[in-house]
């Protein structure tokens, strides 16, 4: 039951108003051949947020703020998705989209009760090494996809919400330590250390180096996490190596990265505009020439660039729609990632696990967005929710339920073990009366 039936409506009516405006902005300054290809993708659009409506009103849950706007971002990727280079409704993306909606669900329902998703934190722990086996099994030689015939999966990409629940669900074991020569000793903090330090060996080894900053970032929220939890008393020493032992982790990093990477950080893109600076260079000249407002929906450039839907997706927006709407899109994706934070957390495990996942979220955003703007080294990274690829939208999707989870959590108290009497026991009284 809505406890609330009339901001329920209103949100509803919000995000419809929202799409609406962007299909009538499609409708006036798209570039389209046929009328057909806009009415099916405002049908599609339409039609995938009043069935949702529909559908949220079966799950009971403490507030929809997350569902609503999770609803509003993707269907703002499906607009966004289908207008690159011309208007064509991209079924591809819209299913992806669905199944990113159905993985929140998934992620909702699995992590809402602490209780039990702390007993499986080894079941966690095995889930990545399981990851790491299949994909040194089905990707091949040191790469990161399964190819299935015409669709592709980023196995590493779920290793991602795994991680942010290994993190959480260790946090209560701070105040079980072990002295260990001078050191105050907890397992579990040793455990996930090297669980971390092995997902980044192994995404190098697969050559994908711009996802390690956001395993890091994901581990580096949940380390700050247990400094701050009651009883923890981390010591200035403990902080000291820490610190010291990502710095050198980091040098060592760049002294032994591969020649194309260095070339990357180093790299001029307007000295080398047709090798390595290539795309940063034409994404830049995309988000000057669509200004604010853009050029228009589907009468840009950059779609004739490789990756332009996925590691540039910020600049395709940023040109056909304006900087106005990349930045809208931006401010969304941030509160979707922040606001369980906003709100005292419920439990210290929802606080680790939103914490998490806003840093995960936080970090995958700005590497796309500043790599493609050359602040940063280009990273190849994608925009939750936004950029095209099934393993990522499943992803987002699923760690977007945990962010709904941490909003309507379900608290348990352990059943009470009723004692058993003895069957004769009432004989015995009597026969002692």
């Amino acid at each position: 039951m809505i406890k609330n039936p009339f901001a329920y409506l209103f949100s509803c009516l919000f995000v419809l108003a929202a799409h609406g405006t962007m299909l009538i902005n499609i409708f006036y300054n798209g570039k389209y051949d046929d009328i057909k290809d806009l009415i099916i993708l405002a049908a599609a659009v339409l039609g995938l947020d009043i069935s949702y409506y529909i559908i949220m009103l079966f799950f009971k849950q403490y507030t929809y703020t997350i569902d609503f706007m999770l609803l509003l971002i993707l269907n703002m990727s499906v607009i966004f998705q289908s207008c690159f280079g011309g208007v064509s409704f991209s079924a591809k993306h819209y299913i992806t989209c669905i199944a990113a909606l159905t993985a929140c669900r998934f992620g909702h329902m699995l992590t809402c009760n602490h209780n039990w998703i702390q007993q499986q934190k080894k079941y966690v722990w095995i889930g990545i090494g399981v990851l790491m086996i299949i994909i040194l099994i089905f990707t091949g030689s040191r790469s990161m996809w399964i190819n299935i015939g015409s669709f592709s999966i980023q196995p590493s990409e779920f290793m991602k919400p795994l991680l942010v629940l290994a993190c959480a669900t260790s946090i209560t074991e701070q105040q079980k330590k072990h002295k260990v020569w001078k050191f105050d000793i907890v397992w579990e903090n040793i455990i996930l250390f090297g669980i971390t330090a092995a997902v980044c060996l192994f995404q190098w080894w697969c050559r994908d180096l711009g996802s390690i900053p956001t395993f890091a970032a994901i581990y580096a929220a949940g380390f700050f996490l247990r400094i701050c939890y009651p009883k923890a008393k981390f010591s200035n020493k403990t902080l000291i190596i820490a610190g010291s032992v990502v710095l050198v982790a980091a040098i060592v990093g760049i002294k032994i990265a591969p020649e194309y990477v260095k070339d990357r950080l180093f790299v001029d893109i307007w000295s080398d505009k047709d090798g390595n600076g290539y795309q940063q260079s034409q994404a830049l000249i995309a988000i000057a020439d669509g200004g604010w407002f853009g050029k228009g929906p589907g009468k840009g450039y950059l779609h004739n660039v490789f990756a332009h839907e996925s590691d540039i997706v910020f600049s395709s927006i940023s040109e056909e729609w304006g900087l106005l709407y990349a930045i809208m899109m931006t401010l969304v994706i941030l509160l979707i990632a922040a606001s369980p934070l906003i709100n005292p957390p419920r439990s210290y495990y929802h606080g680790t696990m939103c914490t998490g996942i806003c840093a995960a979220f936080t970090v995958q955003m700005a590497l796309n967005i500043f790599g493609s703007c050359n602040m940063i080294p280009f990273t190849g990274v994608t925009i939750p929710f936004i950029s095209m690829g099934g393993s990522s939208m499943v992803t987002s999707g699923f760690m977007a339920g945990m962010l709904v989870a941490a909003q309507s959590p379900v608290f348990r108290k352990p059943k009470k073990k009723k004692s058993k009497k003895p069957a004769n026991s009432s004989a015995r009284r009597r026969s002692a009366a």
